[in-house]
């Protein structure tokens, strides 16, 4: 199938919400190249990016977990090329 690159960008804005993010982002490694996080304890937040490799329904799957995730938005961007 073909896969895609891109970027998501993940901002939790609730401390409780950081462990399930960090489980589910260790469940769907396979598809993550890199990640850089930055923690923001004066404003009460930390703020994830990923880039990521993968179908376009995997990344989906990724993007949908994590959005449902309490106090944590979301946003991503992907190629519109398909990698083989």
């Amino acid at each position: 199938m073909d896969k895609r690159i891109g970027v998501i960008g993940i901002v939790i804005e609730e401390f409780e919400s950081a462990n399930k993010v960090n489980e589910t982002l260790h469940d769907l490694a396979g598809i993550i190249v890199g990640r850089m996080g930055i923690p923001r304890p004066e404003r009460g937040i930390s703020i994830i990016s990923l880039i990521v490799e993968g179908t376009s329904d995997e990344i989906s799957a990724m993007t949908g977990k994590l959005g449902k995730i309490k106090g944590v938005n979301v946003k991503s961007a992907l190629t519109k090329k398909m990698e083989e």
